[in-house]
């Protein structure tokens, strides 16, 4: 089963994404701000990240960036939820280039998102 942390501050939006995940058969759970996501991924193995931009403190570029650099999450795919991306090929690609495998704009349109997490299925 695929083990998922959704980093997100707003509840009812990390809410609706561990539902949507746990529905499709992943095990997900959520950390409300990136210190907390960089605890849990001390302390438990993820297959996949997936994390809001916008955080207060520490945003989700830093998060990403501080679990990537973590032994053995090198490689482990993570995904930016975030109001900044229209779904535009540039801001794709700038999120891309920090790292990010993909792009999950909000609003969130669940059977956009249902359709785009299948890729990252272990």
């Amino acid at each position: 089963m695929t083990k998922a942390l959704v980093v997100e501050d707003n509840l009812l939006n990390m809410e609706l994404v561990l539902e949507i995940l746990n529905a499709k058969g992943f095990a997900a759970e959520g950390a409300m701000n990136g210190e907390d996501a960089v605890n849990k991924a001390e302390q438990e193995t993820y297959d996949l990240i997936i994390t809001d931009i916008g955080l207060p403190g520490m945003n989700g570029i830093e998060v990403a960036k501080r679990i990537r650099g973590k032994p053995g999450y090198e490689n482990t795919p993570v995904l930016a939820l975030t109001a900044y991306a229209t779904g535009g090929r540039a801001e794709r690609e700038r999120f891309r280039a920090e790292g990010f495998e993909d792009v999950v704009p909000k609003p969130l349109h669940v059977v956009d998102f249902m359709n785009q997490i299948e890729k990252y299925r272990k």
